[in-house]
């Protein structure tokens, strides 16, 4: 039976071989879903925001560039190799109006933009991604072939 494991807000899991890791709400934040298909290590971390301003946060997925380094750092130890490693993402939409020149109506694309800088800067491909829109996401992906699949209300399923 196909184990599944729910990766919560600021939050990451890792599954090895089989199993199905999804996430849910993705609305301005994003998930991020890095795979090594050589020894099949799959892992999902659930972003909030861009960048972790603050030294010594003790939630380090909560953030695009903590998060990405510190799952990058467990799949290693589970003997991945950064140069196998793909990503795909989902999220990043704009939930709400917000009035002025606020930041806050823009989260969802600075933690796009962050995602996709920390990737490159960390040397990991990233291989499909569906983000940006109004709509919020539900996320999957499976860790026998490294395929990430989405669902979001009144739509089609995605594959990722």
């Amino acid at each position: 039976m196909d184990e599944k494991l729910t990766v919560g807000i600021a939050d990451m899991k890792m599954v090895k071989g089989e199993g199905t890791l999804i996430t849910y709400a993705l609305g301005s934040c994003i998930g991020i879903c890095l795979y090594d298909p050589a020894v099949r290590l799959a892992a999902m971390v659930h972003i909030m925001l861009p960048l972790n301003m603050e030294a010594g946060r003790k939630t380090p997925m909560k953030y695009a560039d903590t998060g990405i380094r510190e799952t990058l750092r467990q799949m290693e130890a589970q003997g991945a190799l950064r140069g196998r490693i793909t990503a795909k993402i989902a999220g990043g939409a704009k939930m709400f109006e917000v009035g002025g020149n606020g930041l806050l109506g823009a989260i969802g694309q600075r933690n796009i933009e962050s995602v996709h800088m920390v990737l490159k800067k960390e040397g990991i491909r990233l291989l499909r991604e569906e983000v940006g829109g109004t709509v919020a996401r539900t996320l999957l992906f499976d860790a026998a072939n490294g395929q990430g699949r989405i669902r979001s209300y009144g739509k089609p399923e995605v594959i990722l």
